[in-house]
């Protein structure tokens, strides 16, 4: 396969070091966005042909940031997919999330994406290989209790790259919106370890949704992915048949609510 540029946002979360590891692994030449300049470096350094990769420190909850963060971009090499990896999540009741809670998982699950669409648009059109991979939930196809402003920013961001996906359809970029359910990272806090473990809900290796990331960079076809059985039957019934998708959810909520009273300790999530 063409090796590829790829800016990957989130790099230093579980998700997004086990996308840099395949993707390097496979020949591909990274710019990896976070946060922390020593993680990204140390990241950097560990991956497959290190030379081959940069690093651009960038806080995606500010606007002001991403548009420094698109010029530094436009002032590289040329780049051919873009993978909107970097997000938040919370774990608790509606009544216990705070305003700052809901800003932050808005600005930096649903706005950073839709800002560098738009920024690195014309310099993606350039590539013949042209494609965005938006990385959401299976929690932007069902509505879960216990994580309503994470459902609602993963519902942002399933229906922006649909909206995506037809406004370029006469354009030779491929669109992809991968749907990871919950995957074993530093995103989840104990009490939600407990509470799926309870549930019986699997939860996948981060290099599972690396590898689904990796095959959607040969599919010039845009697509939307979802990952992990019984999940990907849950979204398609929960769309066609929601009422009965919530009757099975009633069931749940009496250990859903238990995990989700609050505690002394805050069950906000460190940014991936």
């Amino acid at each position: 396969m063409t090796a590829l540029t790829i800016v990957l946002t989130g790099a230093c979360g579980g998700i997004g070091r086990a996308m840099a590891v395949a993707f390097a692994s496979a020949g591909h030449n990274l710019v990896l966005v976070g946060r922390s300049a020593e993680a990204l470096a140390e990241l950097r350094d560990g991956l497959a042909r290190s030379r081959s990769h940069r690093y651009v420190v960038a806080d995606l909850a500010s606007a002001a940031a991403i548009v420094e963060l698109c010029a530094d971009i436009a002032d590289g090499p040329a780049i051919d997919v873009l993978v909107n990896n970097a997000g938040v999540s919370s774990f608790g009741l509606l009544a216990d999330t705070s305003d700052e809670l809901m800003e932050q998982m808005l600005k930096l699950n649903i706005l950073a994406p839709m800002r560098l669409c738009r920024g690195l648009m014309p310099l993606l059109l350039r590539s013949q290989y042209a494609a965005v991979i938006n990385v959401g939930s299976s929690f932007g196809g069902i509505g879960f209790a216990g994580f309503t402003a994470y459902c609602a920013s993963k519902f942002g961001l399933r229906g922006f790259t649909e909206a995506l996906q037809r406004e370029f359809a006469n354009k030779p970029l491929a669109l992809h919106y991968l749907a990871p359910r919950a995957v074993k990272t530093a995103m989840n806090s104990d009490k939600v370890v407990a509470m799926n473990a309870e549930l019986g809900n699997t939860a996948d290796e981060p290099e599972v949704v690396a590898e689904a990331a990796l095959k959607l960079l040969t599919c010039r076809k845009s697509s939307n992915r979802y990952l992990g059985w019984p999940e990907r039957f849950f979204v398609c019934l929960n769309a066609l048949f929601p009422a009965v998708v919530s009757g099975a959810l009633k069931k749940q909520l009496a250990i859903i609510l238990r995990y989700a009273k609050p505690s002394l300790i805050s069950d906000s999530l460190p940014i991936k």
